[in-house]
């Protein structure tokens, strides 16, 4: 006979299964998207708040002007201990778990009406993750405001509640959406480039052949290859925006207007300025971009769906 355990755990997988056969195929791709965002935002916040402690240096940082990623590694284990690279990770939840769900239902749902049984060509996969992007950015945005200013290290807010009640007491809905621009020019193309990318790339590899077969275990490793191809030739093509994002969303008391953070950011820093904590950025970007897909695809393709 089997154990009482084991009958119980049948139980709960058989509920489960149950609950995700009933569910709506877009409420799927929300939650296969926000489980896989949770992953990935759990493993790759401490490269996100490397990424804005560097952008945000000042340039006379050990009289150089610079800093690099490892240094200010060890600065922050050794002043904030190693539980302060997490720091701005509950904002970063609270933005990625509902945000990257909203971004794979968006895509899901235009995907079922704009494409029948196909892959998008390479303008249509720009086109469909710039849009699913940009309507996930909008939504969590005040979110994000949040967490940039809870990584910078520079606010003591007690809760992500307390610091949206804050920022619209003091700052208004002004504040709330603060590099609204540079996050939409940086996000909005990232999603596109990405997405065109990792969709021709995964058409050239084995499994995007009908007559051929590839083992399924190799899959997974596949998708995740061709995520981190993507994702680095998008995060080098968006990095500029982003450092005008976390500048405009510190001090929007100081940059009313996208083009006042550029011109403030090119004579403090020049060129090179635009392109400070890119290595961080990539390989976080990089890599939760090709994990989140990977996770995405793995639990659609258990619920039944074609991501």
């Amino acid at each position: 006979k089997a154990s009482l355990p084991l009958l119980w755990a049948q139980d709960v997988d058989e509920q489960v299964e149950t609950l995700a056969m009933a569910m709506h195929p877009v409420l799927k791709a929300f939650v296969c998207g926000s489980i896989s965002g949770t992953c990935s935002t759990l493993l790759f916040q401490p490269l996100d708040l490397l990424k804005t402690r560097l952008q945000t240096l000042q340039p006379a940082v050990n009289g150089s002007g610079r800093a690099g990623m490892v240094t200010l590694l060890f600065r922050v284990v050794r002043t904030e201990s190693i539980l302060g690279l997490w720091k701005g990770v509950s904002p970063s939840f609270a933005r990625c778990i509902p945000g990257v769900g909203i971004y794979f239902s968006t895509l899901y749902m235009m995907k079922q009406k704009f494409l029948v049984d196909r892959s998008p060509t390479a303008l249509e996969s720009v086109f469909l993750g710039a849009t699913a992007r940009a309507v996930s950015g909008i939504c969590m945005l005040p979110v994000t405001v949040v967490k940039t200013r809870y990584e910078s290290g520079r606010f003591g807010y007690g809760s992500v509640y307390g610091a949206l009640k804050n920022i619209y007491q003091t700052e208004g809905a002004r504040g709330m959406f603060s590099g609204l621009t540079a996050t939409l020019l940086r996000d909005a193309p990232f999603s596109g480039i990405y997405l065109m990318f990792y969709t021709q790339t995964k058409n050239l590899t084995p499994q995007g052949e009908h007559e051929y077969q590839l083992d399924p275990v190799l899959v997974p490793l596949l998708n995740f290859g061709c995520g981190i191809f993507a994702g680095i030739l998008a995060s080098l093509a968006t990095q500029p925006a982003d450092v005008i994002k976390t500048h405009m969303q510190l001090s929007p008391q100081k940059y009313h207007r996208t083009s006042q953070a550029i011109a403030f950011i090119y004579k403090d820093f020049g060129l090179v300025g635009f392109f400070r904590g890119g290595v961080p950025r990539a390989l976080r970007r990089t890599l939760m971009a090709a994990m989140a897909w990977t996770v995405y695809e793995q639990m659609m393709e258990k619920m039944g769906l074609k991501s």
